[in-house]
């Protein structure tokens, strides 16, 4: 099993984890579900959302089964506008590379975690775990603790769903 320093961190904080291996090359959340065979609305993914004026990205945590409602992230964050990045932009900004950016491998960075409501309504989730081909289950409230998430309704159903 792989051990980095997300795995070392809640280990040392007790928090109860399961992790799984995946292949190493960037998946979607959907190919994350259907490798884990749990319900695409478990799997988390991360997308960088960056302010028009000054200020730390957003990291908003929508499900597989979602698109980030860039609208309702400017609401949630008090800002008038928000816009995704480039991925080689979201790589600069996290310095991680995509399909493994984590808020659980960005804490204590400064930046605003947006968990979409619809989490809340399980008891886990699966989350990156801050690299490429590591996925973690943990529970929500977990989640929520360790990244200070605020919890809004910022996903909408992804046309493909």
């Amino acid at each position: 099993m792989t051990k980095n320093n997300v795995t070392r961190m809640l280990d040392k904080r007790g928090i109860p984890y399961t992790a799984y291996d995946l292949p190493r090359e960037k998946l979607g959340a959907r190919e994350t579900a259907r490798l884990l065979n749990v319900p695409p609305e478990r799997v988390f993914k991360t997308i960088v959302v960056v302010r028009s004026g000054r200020g730390k990205p957003i990291l908003a945590v929508v499900s597989a089964v979602q698109e980030v409602d860039l609208k309702a992230v400017a609401r949630a964050v008090g800002e008038k506008k928000v816009h995704l990045p480039s991925q080689k932009e979201a790589e600069r900004l996290t310095g991680l590379q995509a399909g493994g950016i984590s808020p659980l491998a960005l804490l204590g960075r400064g930046f605003t975690v947006i968990l979409d409501a619809s989490a809340i309504e399980a008891d886990f989730l699966h989350i990156s775990g801050g690299q490429r081909g590591l996925n973690l289950r943990l529970p929500v409230a977990a989640f929520l603790d360790l990244t200070n998430a605020r919890v809004a309704p910022i996903g909408r159903e992804h046309p493909e769903a």
